[in-house]
């Protein structure tokens, strides 16, 4: 079915849908400031807090391969008010929960919605905006992408200090109802639909594969702290396995047009090579994230609320510099963003590296600020070219595959930075140091690595060129003319 030939204004649409993207993907974060006061209030343990967020996690990381399918089968408006609705309705049994287990049951229909909305928003970018405007657009994108999770803790940690943690889910919802009566009255069906296959068994192999990937990286830090409810290895193996079966289903049923997640966008080497960068930069940015409130509470002994107004200068620099970084890709292309950009990721992450219990405050939001600067500059361009250089019959599978990439690199970096501090950390101590010079040897391996592996992705950056618009994309021209 072809989209109606009347399209809306784009601005208001998609400023409507990146306040609600921002909104719920707020929400992915949010939690892990909470979880001490949870575990006094519903007298469980951490590692029980801790499904909050990965429960989280694996929901997002199950529900968002099926977003490709949803968008191409389903009109845009309906898909928007579904999730929105999702997510608000985990928003008020949250809200409401009278213990851990109905608290967890809102946490994962909150993330229900919440997975359908960023591939949602890029698809609908990639329909409605021309090709010539999409950098400025997807920069606006990138500040829900980056700034959302980066400023989840910095939120959750203010509203702590004056309100219970049932309030993270109160004040959120308002806003939600707000979005969702507003998108009832401004979203319309700009997006093309096809009569797709809906494949059971691809969900149940999806579900296994992402799902058990992030549930094993996720244990990988409780693992080194002996705290792990299964083996690491079993959910990595079952993952591993459910996603070859995946993609091998995957690659039977695109010769018929019927696959669940299409990958034939890998075909487009300047997908491919983007996309391997936003797994580095993706890993970089959430292990960074975790970390850093590691090494702030438990070095230097700050309180959370200090640690999260400390993290929040990077995340509204991040947010600032989209747009900027966004019209400059319109202009100039991404070869001159993505270059300088991952080289000031890779010298912040080496500044990281230095960090240790006689750190000074100053010089850690500076690094801080620094690194989100250089991961700034190369979102936008990444995601822009990745997205635009595929066919339009491929939107919603580009969208639904760079959204699941984003969950499992996230995954992996915050396993791999996590375990790498836990490691060095108890070495340390079996060599006799204190618990705060062992974190702070931990917390030095795990940078210092993070710094190496940013440092080659400098040579990938160099490789990047803006990609040919595809010959069925959307005409500036028509575009123009039809707002």
């Amino acid at each position: 079915m072809a989209p109606p030939t009347s399209v809306p204004r784009p601005g208001v649409v998609i400023a409507l849908l990146v306040i609600s993207a921002f909104v719920v993907i707020l929400n992915e974060t949010i939690m892990s400031v909470a979880l001490p006061s949870l575990m006094i209030d519903l007298d469980i343990t951490a590692s029980t807090a801790q499904w909050l967020t990965t429960g989280f996690l694996l929901t997002m990381a199950m529900v968002i391969p099926l977003t490709g399918y949803l968008l191409a089968r389903f009109p845009l408006r309906g898909v928007y008010l579904t999730a929105m609705s999702l997510f608000i309705i985990g928003t008020l049994i949250a809200a409401l929960a009278p213990g851990f287990g109905i608290l967890l049951v809102g946490r994962i229909v909150q993330a229900s919605g919440t997975a359908i909305m960023m591939p949602l928003l890029f698809t609908t970018v990639l329909t409605i905006v021309p090709a010539s405007h999409r950098g400025r657009m997807m920069g606006v994108i990138s500040i829900v992408i980056a700034v959302a999770p980066a400023v989840g803790p910095t939120i959750s940690g203010i509203i702590l200090s004056a309100f219970n943690w049932r309030w993270l889910f109160w004040l959120v919802l308002p806003i939600a109802l707000i979005a969702v009566t507003l998108g009832a009255v401004w979203v319309r069906n700009v997006t093309e639909t096809t009569h797709a296959r809906f494949d059971a068994l691809s969900v149940v192999l999806s579900a296994l594969g992402f799902g058990g990937l992030i549930f094993g990286l996720s244990s990988i830090g409780e693992a080194a702290s002996g705290n792990a409810i299964v083996p690491v290895w079993v959910p990595l193996l079952i993952g591993a396995a459910g996603l070859v079966a995946f993609v091998a289903r995957q690659l039977h049923l695109q010769k018929t047009d019927s696959a669940l997640l299409d990958l034939r966008t890998f075909q487009s080497k300047a997908f491919s090579l983007a996309v391997t960068l936003v797994v580095i930069v993706m890993a970089s940015l959430f292990g960074s994230l975790v970390l850093l409130p590691i090494y702030l509470a438990s070095v230097l002994q700050l309180d959370t609320l200090t640690i999260g107004l400390m993290l929040l200068p990077g995340g509204v620099l991040m947010g600032a510099i989209a747009p900027i970084v966004g019209s400059l890709f319109d202009k100039y292309g991404p070869t001159p963003l993505v270059i300088p950009g991952m080289v000031v990721a890779a010298a912040a992450l080496w500044g990281m590296a230095t960090f240790d219990a006689s750190t000074s405050i100053g010089w850690i939001v500076a690094v801080h600020m620094t690194l989100n600067l250089g991961l700034g500059f190369v979102f936008t361009p990444l995601l822009t070219s990745a997205l635009g250089s595929l066919p339009r019959k491929l939107y919603p599978h580009g969208s639904a595959i760079v959204g699941t990439i984003q969950q499992v690199a996230g995954a992996a970096g915050t396993a791999v930075f996590v375990t790498l501090m836990s490691v060095q950390a108890a070495s340390a101590m079996a060599e006799g140091a204190d618990a705060i010079a062992a974190t702070a040897s931990g917390v030095h391996a795990a940078f210092l690595t993070g710094a190496i592996v940013a440092s080659a992705a400098v040579v990938l950056a160099c490789f990047v060129r803006k990609p040919a618009v595809p010959d069925d994309a959307p005409h500036d021209e028509a575009l123009a003319a039809a707002h």
